[in-house]
C-alpha cells in the first residue's frame, strides 16, 4: 500500500504533471490550490443537504474541477491531450449555460442584490461562488499564454452558475432571500 506521504514537498517545492518542480507558493500551484478548495466546498454544499438533482449536478462540477485543476497543473498542455477525463472545452461552458438557464426558470427575477446566506447548503454554495472568484482571479493572473481560454470561460460561468444554484437550493428549502 502506497503511503499518503511522499516528503518530496518538505523543502517547498511541488511537482507539476511534467515533473517540473516548482515552490508552492507558485502562481499556478495558488490558482489550482483555489480550484481544490472550491471542490472542497462544493462537497460541503452536498453534504449540507440537497435535493438529488443538485446533488448530481455539484458532483458533475466537482469532476469538472479535478479536471481543471489537472489542466492547471499541466502548463505544457501535455495530459489534456491523453487523458479525457481531463478534457474542459466550450461544450462544458455551454453545459453550464444550459444548466444555469433551467435553474433559473424557478427563480423570481432579480430585482436587488441578494445577500448571501439562506439556507445551510445555500449560504455554502454561496461561499463557493465567492471561492469560484477568487480562482478566476488567480487563473487569469496566469496569462493568456498559461491557460486555455476556455477554462478561464467555464470558471466565470461556474460562479453565474452557483450562484443561481444558492437561490434555487434555498427557495427549494423555503428559506426567503434578503434583498438589498
Amino acid at each position: 500500500m502506497a503511503k499518503i506521504y511522499t516528503r518530496t514537498g518538505d523543502r517547498g517545492e511541488t511537482g507539476l504533471f511534467d515533473g517540473t518542480r516548482v515552490p508552492k507558493s507558485d502562481a499556478r500551484v495558488d490558482a489550482y490550490g483555489e480550484v481544490d478548495e472550491l471542490n472542497a466546498v462544493l462537497g460541503a454544499a452536498r453534504a449540507a443537504g440537497v435535493d438529488g438533482q443538485i446533488a448530481e449536478t455539484l458532483l458533475h462540477l466537482q469532476r469538472d474541477l479535478f479536471a481543471l485543476g489537472a489542466r492547471l497543473a499541466d502548463p505544457r498542455r501535455r495530459i489534456a491531450e491523453r487523458v479525457t477525463r481531463a478534457s474542459l472545452t466550450d461544450a462544458d461552458v455551454a453545459r453550464l449555460e444550459t444548466w444555469i438557464d433551467e435553474f433559473e426558470k424557478e427563480l423570481p427575477p432579480l430585482r436587488r442584490f441578494i445577500v448571501p446566506g439562506g439556507s445551510a447548503a445555500g449560504a455554502l454554495l454561496h461561499v463557493a461562488r465567492t471561492v469560484c472568484r477568487r480562482a478566476e482571479r488567480r487563473i487569469v493572473a496566469l496569462g493568456s499564454d498559461g491557460v486555455d481560454p476556455a477554462l478561464i470561460a467555464y470558471v466565470n460561468r461556474l460562479s453565474d452558475l452557483l450562484f443561481v444554484l444558492a437561490r434555487v437550493v434555498s427557495k427549494r428549502a423555503s428559506v426567503p432571500e434578503v434583498e438589498w
